[in-house]
Formats: C-alpha cells, structure tokens, sequence
C-alpha cells in the first residue's frame, strides 16, 4: 500500500478537502432506501472534519448521460448525510459553475457541501475533459478517492483531479484495496475463488488470474451454463455464450496441468421452462437436459460437492450467486453456499465477498454480512483488482 498515499497520513487541517464518494445509491420517489454505501464512507469524511478541515463531497447518481435529469439528482442525500455526519449539508445545483465556486471558496473548517451529480456534465465520463477535472480540482486544495466501487474508471473525477491537487486513497478504499490484495501476497491455502454472473467477458480474466494461484474454481450462474456446453452437453434454452465455448475448452485443459487450480463445473442442474415462484422445476443431471428446458440453479449433487471444498478452505473469494436468486425457488444452491462459507469463515477461514448481486442476494434473504472476513462494496473494481488489471484511478494516485 506505500505507493498509494493514504488520507491517514495527510495533513488537511484547515484546508477545504474533495472527497470522490461512491454513492450511487437507490433513490425512491426522492429518498434514498438504502444508505449501505453512504455508511462505509462515513469513517473517511468524519476523519476530514475531525482533522479541521472543510469537505466539498463529489460523486454520480445513475447514468444521466451527460445531461440533466432530476431522477438522479444528488439532493436527496442531503439530509442522510446531515444524519450520519451530525452537521448541516449545503447543496450546490451544479458540480462545477459559478454557484459550486462560490460555495466552496466559503466554506469554513467542519462545514460541508455537496456537489450535484458528476454525470450532468459531459466532461466527467463522455468525453472525461481534462479541463472538467482542472475545474473540479479548483475548488479545493487536496483530493481525497474514496469511491474503490469507481476505481476501474477513466473518468475525470477519477483521474485528472489528482493531477492538480494532492491526491490521497480514503479509509474505505484503502481497506478494499489491502483486504483484496492479500489474497495475492500471503493466501491461506487451499484457496477457493467461486465465480458466478452472467458475463464471460467479465469473469474469464478472474478465472485465468487465479488458476495458478487458487487450488479450486466454482462455477455458477451463466458462466457455467457455457461451461456445460464447453463439455458438450446440450443446455437445452438455457442462457449462454456460445462464442466463449472455446475459451472455456482452454481454460478446462489449462486447469489440467500440474499446479493449476481444478475447475468445478455442475454436474446437475435446477432446470424449468421459464423462471417464475410457480415454475415447476426439476433436479437432473447435466447430460439430461433437453429442449426448452432452462438452467437456473446449481443442482443437489454440485452444491454438495462445492460445500465439501469450502469446508476444507482457508481462503474463499466469492463473486455472484450461483443460481436466478430473485426468484426464491432458485436460491436455495446460494443458501447453502452462504451458510457454508459462514461456517468455514468461523473454523478460522478467510473469507472475502463483492458483487452488487451477492449483497442483493444477502439483503433479499436476510443473510448477515458480518459472517465474512471482509466484504467488498464493489462489483467490477473487485473484480478487476482481483484479476491482476491495473485500476486507472488508483494509478493517478501512485507515488
């Protein structure tokens, strides 16, 4: 971590402080229903104020496109914030503009402002203007990223704004990016990396990265649908990239040779014709699968397979649910996934968590995230991290 300079070590005291948050929260009809990302930054900006400095908070909401849309707008976080912080909020309708300058230049140590949505202005993400960036970086004299669930974008809050103001990583990050890459530096074998989601692009480069560091990979979720059909089976209509088939072949014989990690691929299959509460479903093995069949679950047979690995791991990384978790009748492989890792993480395993669908799986079903070692916020900076690419925003903060 010594080449990323760290808020902890900053002196901000009486200087008027950019924090990058990674907001990003759900808003409705105004008010914000979930303040989980909010909280795992509040230790960072009460860090700022405690150290007699004044806050200028910036972040995005939604994908606006570049233009105005109040159903994103940053306001309604004004009285959460408020809450959290114990401290009145000021609000400006513009992140950048005469208004946003104003507000910022009188700001005062202990105060604060939050700025409007990032993604109002074309500079941020269409075009990323280094002159948007050299704007935001004018209303204060040091830059704080504390938004990890960003870091694998180019943007230019991301990184132009540390080219012309001191740049530091926040508490929350930091910790993200220590906890995720001791899983590289010192991993407790056996170690266990579980893959699940839709896209292959997305995962292929995780799954590549660990074979030669993890001693097993568990698949779910469409990337073992492709996987099935990589073996030959017919998956029947179930959702699946056929222009990835080959480069599962490869991974699969890759994973053959001596000190490579073993990929798991189901061996049976939760399948109906259509995903619904009332679909009637069937268990059957993999070679079974025909017609308009659909896979939406892990079978019986895999998942107790994928426990037996967990309970023998020391450490476990776990991205997406394995099965079409929404649906209640297609969770129950995930069910017993969670409260296996939960149990292997009590016998003293390390267990390391992310994805927005595994924490929506978690909040759905009521599962507690406190039984993992750590959980990440993040859905593809963890995965990118974890798969050796190099974060952009993380790089523009380096020594």
């Amino acid at each position: 971590m010594s080449i990323y300079p760290s808020l902890s070590d900053a002196d901000i005291s009486g200087k008027k402080v950019l924090l990058r948050a990674g907001f990003d929260v759900p808003v409705e009809n105004g008010r914000v229903v979930d303040t989980a990302r909010i909280e795992a930054i509040v230790p960072t900006m009460k860090h700022i104020l405690e150290s007699g400095a004044a806050l200028i908070i910036m972040a995005h909401q939604g994908r606006p496109k570049g233009k105005v849309d109040l159903e994103f707008s940053q306001k309604p976080l004004v009285p959460v914030l408020a809450d959290l912080l114990g401290v009145s909020v000021d609000f400006a309708e513009r992140c950048i503009g005469d208004q946003a300058t104003a507000k910022a230049a009188a700001l005062q140590p202990g105060q604060v402002l939050l700025l409007e949505n990032l993604r109002f202005e074309p500079g941020e993400k269409e075009s990323k203007d280094p002159e948007f960036g050299k704007q935001l970086a004018a209303l204060a004299d040091v830059y704080v990223n504390d938004a990890f669930t960003n870091c694998h974008r180019d943007h230019a809050s991301m990184t132009e704004v540390p080219k012309h103001i001191p740049g530091f990583l926040g508490l929350n990050a930091q910790n993200e990016v220590e906890s995720l890459t001791k899983v590289f530096t010192a991993p407790k074998h056996p170690v266990t990396l579980i893959v699940s989601g839709a896209k292959m692009e997305t995962k292929v480069p995780v799954i590549e990265n660990f074979l030669d560091k993890a001693d097993d990979v568990l698949l779910g979720g469409c990337i073992a649908n492709t996987f099935i059909a990589a073996r030959g089976f017919n998956v029947g209509s179930s959702k699946y990239e056929n222009e990835w088939v080959e480069k599962a072949q490869e991974i699969m014989l890759l994973s053959e040779q001596e000190g490579m990690a073993k990929i798991h691929v189901p061996r049976d299959a939760v399948v109906a014709t259509a995903p619904s509460e009332e679909a009637e479903k069937l268990d059957l093995p993999v070679e079974d699968i025909v017609g308009d069949m659909a896979i939406f679950d892990v079978g019986k047979v895999s998942i107790e397979r994928y426990i037996h690995i967990i309970e023998k791991s020391g450490t476990i990384v776990w991205n997406g649910p394995l099965g079409m978790h929404e649906f209640n009748r297609f969770s129950h492989a995930t069910k017993r996934l969670a409260e296996a890792i939960a149990a292997a993480t009590a016998k003293g395993a390390i267990s390391i968590i992310g994805g927005g669908d595994t924490l929506d799986f978690h909040e759905r079903y009521d599962y507690s995230l406190s039984a993992y070692s750590f959980v990440s916020t993040a859905g593809g900076a963890m995965m990118d991290l974890i798969s050796g690419k190099e974060l952009p925003a993380l790089k523009a903060l380096e020594k």
